[in-house]
């Protein structure tokens, strides 16, 4: 007997969910997509019990659901994990996995079932507190009057770093993420880059995160030398990667 794939309501997986989240104790990058309405959700059956779930995503220009980002069994049930995944891509008709290397159980699925797999970007996770230190450099929460220079990236933060009366950095953190975890985000002003005015900023917004009840993460770009450098000098360290690949037609 094979597990049975039927779709089903956000409400009657997150039960399943919580022990993934539970399970997979990391910033899941496309969380905010199930409450952003993006996400079709699918229940994993197994002689009447409900041993897992696998959830399609979109965005919020097309109602398509054509990517599976999560896929989770409970773990006395793990050996139906690719009869139920071959299950999943039939009815979901998904064309594309993407998924975080650090969960083990897609990321399998993905190496299985996928092809043309590549990375865009690194995930980073909280691993050390560090004591940098800047000479006349005050880190402060922004005000309104404060005069921003233009950013070209990231969206001016609620904190910033003040150097001779000039603003040269700003950042903050994002929660629409899986509680408690929250992602830094930071930007440099162009001419004050590589003086280490940027590790120093996430370290201390770092200490906000915590102090708000969240656990620092973050993520770049694969091929972002200086931002990747940034964060690990302020304490984070590679958690994994995220993948992307198209549903191997074979299957």
């Amino acid at each position: 007997m094979t597990p049975v794939v039927m779709k089903t309501t956000l409400k009657e997986i997150l039960y399943l969910r919580n022990l993934f989240l539970q399970e997979n104790n990391f910033q899941i990058r496309y969380n905010a997509c199930h409450e952003r309405g993006w996400t079709d959700s699918y229940l994993v059956c197994y002689k009447d019990n409900h041993i897992g779930y696998g959830s399609i995503k979109g965005n919020e220009k097309t109602t398509d659901r054509d990517t599976i980002f999560e896929f989770y069994l409970i773990p006395p049930y793990r050996t139906f994990s690719n009869d139920a995944f071959l299950e999943l891509l039939k009815l979901s008709k998904a064309k594309l996995i993407v998924c975080q290397s650090n969960d083990p159980i897609l990321s399998a699925m993905q190496f299985f079932y996928g092809k043309n797999i590549n990375s865009d970007t690194v995930l980073l996770q909280e691993h050390t507190t560090t004591d940098l230190k800047m000479d006349n450099v005050i880190f402060r929460k922004r005000s309104d009057s404060d005069i921003i220079f233009d950013h070209k990236v990231e969206p001016i933060g609620a904190y910033v770093l003040e150097l001779n009366k000039e603003i040269v950095g700003t950042g903050g953190f994002l929660t629409h993420y899986n509680f408690p975890f929250a992602d830094l985000y930071m930007e440099v002003k162009e001419s004050h880059r590589r003086m280490g005015l940027g590790s120093f900023l996430i370290q201390e917004i770092k200490k906000q995160c915590y102090l708000a009840g969240r656990v620092p993460a973050a993520r770049t770009g694969t091929h972002n030398t200086a931002s990747k450098a940034t964060l690990l000098k302020a304490g984070l360290s590679i958690a994994g990667f995220m993948l992307l690949g198209e549903v191997n037609s074979l299957h």
